[in-house]
């Protein structure tokens, strides 16, 4: 299992929450999608992640990816 974080920008509520784990929990080997509203990092969790995927969902929900990194 792998574990990535991304810091995104523009959240501000929980339906921001929403929109986003809806988003990425459809990407391909997303098994836990994990946000954290007040830090602006969102954790992801599965097998054979890949980022660009993850950062598209992100993305179509209508939200900026600032960076990432695996933990």
């Amino acid at each position: 299992m792998t574990e990535s974080r991304y810091d995104v920008t523009g959240m501000s509520c929980e339906h921001c929450v929403s929109s986003i784990t809806e988003e990425v929990s459809e990407v391909p080997g997303v098994s836990e999608v994990s946000v954290d509203l007040s830090a602006g990092i969102v954790t992801v969790r599965g097998v054979s992640l890949d980022d660009e995927q993850v950062i598209a969902a992100i993305a179509e929900a209508g939200y900026g990816v600032g960076g990432l990194g695996v933990a």
